[in-house]
């Protein structure tokens, strides 16, 4: 317990799966925490679920004044921030012959831009020692052919990370990622698939899983304790792949 007493943490896409693990398992680690989201209802859902002492915000990462206006009430509130963590994503099948512009620039402006730049811009607000941690896919490091495109944004936070990771040493600044596999949130439901298309996709995961499960957000987030913590205070630049084994296979 308390392996983040006092310390200040935003979450973005922190109001379901992995985000909103990771916001209460850092509350009870003694974390100031604050959390972005867009949907209304999640974000109302996500507030109860943490309680009042949660800065819960909504705010889009495809719009650079909105994660300017986030991180301001993160400063107004808590004056400074110790743990970025860089969740906000979108995961959308992507066949190569049906991928539209739109589909194109929504996967990279959420997935790569609003990274990007939410890292940029938290720059001032962030402490000297501060930690920064970036949700990135075994679908970057593996062939997944509906997943093309989804899976190159990831890829490019991966390379992302590493670059970033020597920009910032100097500053005190540490930059990690985690590399989840087939995890149990709501994004799969999200993925665009037919029903049927969906609940065979799960089949084949579970199959092809030496572990023959999904992962939970609670096992990634237990993850995300340590790269915010002062246990991984030697750490900067690498990616932790949590699969069960899946990018083994």
């Amino acid at each position: 317990m308390d392996k983040l007493k006092g310390k200040t943490v935003l979450i973005t896409g922190g109001t379901s799966g992995i985000g909103l693990a990771s916001a209460k398992l850092f509350l009870n680690e003694g974390a100031r925490v604050a959390i972005t989201g867009r949907d209304p209802e999640g974000l109302a859902a996500a507030q109860q679920a943490l309680g009042p002492d949660a800065l819960v915000i909504r705010s889009d990462v495809r719009d650079l004044d909105a994660i300017d206006a986030a991180i301001l009430q993160v400063q107004e509130r808590f004056d400074r921030l110790d743990v970025l963590f860089v969740n906000a994503g979108v995961a959308k099948a992507s066949p190569l012959a049906t991928v539209t512009e739109s589909h194109y620039d929504e996967l990279a402006e959420i997935n790569l831009k609003g990274a990007f730049f939410t890292i940029q811009k938290a720059l001032p607000i962030l402490s000297r020692p501060a930690s920064i941690i970036v949700t990135t896919s075994i679908s970057g490091r593996i062939a997944t052919p509906h997943f093309s495109l989804y899976g190159a944004t990831k890829a490019a936070l991966s390379s992302l990370v590493k670059s970033l990771s020597l920009v910032l040493a100097e500053s005190g600044i540490r930059i990690n990622a985690i590399c989840p596999g087939p995890v149990a949130t709501p994004i799969f439901d999200r993925f665009g698939l037919p029903e049927d298309m969906l609940k065979a996709k799960k089949q084949e995961i579970e199959v092809k899983s030496p572990m023959k499960r999904f992962g939970s957000p609670d096992e990634i987030a237990r993850i995300a304790l340590v790269l915010a913590s002062d246990d991984s205070s030697y750490m900067t630049g690498e990616e932790i792949v949590v699969d069960g084994g899946m990018s083994l296979t």
